[in-house]
């Protein structure tokens, strides 16, 4: 049994990027989006202008002054290696809870299709004042070009500046 990490969230988070279940990579380092091939990172970097920095605190404080919060749609699972396509026995976390205690988030954006299929079965887009958007997958396994995945990310920068 595999335990997602606690959300990178905060009272003035207006966006929260939800992924499924950290990897093995993420696992082992204990950080969000650690394989060296997952380009959510460098995404985020460019979409707002900034030079990537590996520090995890630094990338923590990204978020922060951006107004972003992340976490993961699965509480629990089990699931050899990385791939979402592997996950069995899925537990959810309590957006209840979440979205009672942070009120500010307005926008939900989901890395990929695991995530937005299980948070729809699971949970249900039922939360009054937010938006859900599906993103494309920033995993190394979701195989189509930095270029493009960057595109369909641009709408968080957007939102982030209306």
């Amino acid at each position: 049994m595999i335990k997602s990490f606690p959300y990178l969230i905060d009272k003035n988070s207006k966006i929260l990027i939800l992924g499924s279940m950290p990897g093995v990579e993420s696992l082992n380092r204990q950080q969000y989006y650690a394989h060296p091939r997952n380009v959510f990172w460098r995404i985020l970097y460019t979409l707002f202008n900034e030079d990537y920095n590996e520090d995890y605190e630094y990338k923590k404080s990204f978020l922060k002054r951006h107004n972003i919060g992340l976490w993961d749609v699965l509480h629990t699972c089990e699931r050899k290696g990385s791939l979402d396509s592997d996950i069995k026995f899925e537990e959810i976390n309590d957006f209840n809870a979440l979205f009672k205690e942070f009120p500010n988030i307005e926008h939900v954006f989901f890395n990929g299709s695991k995530a937005y299929d299980s948070f729809k079965k699971k949970v249900g887009f039922c939360f009054e004042g937010v938006s859900f958007h599906k993103l494309c997958s920033t995993s190394p396994a979701h195989a189509i070009s930095f270029e493009k995945k960057l595109e369909q990310w641009k709408i968080i920068k957007t939102i982030n500046e209306s």
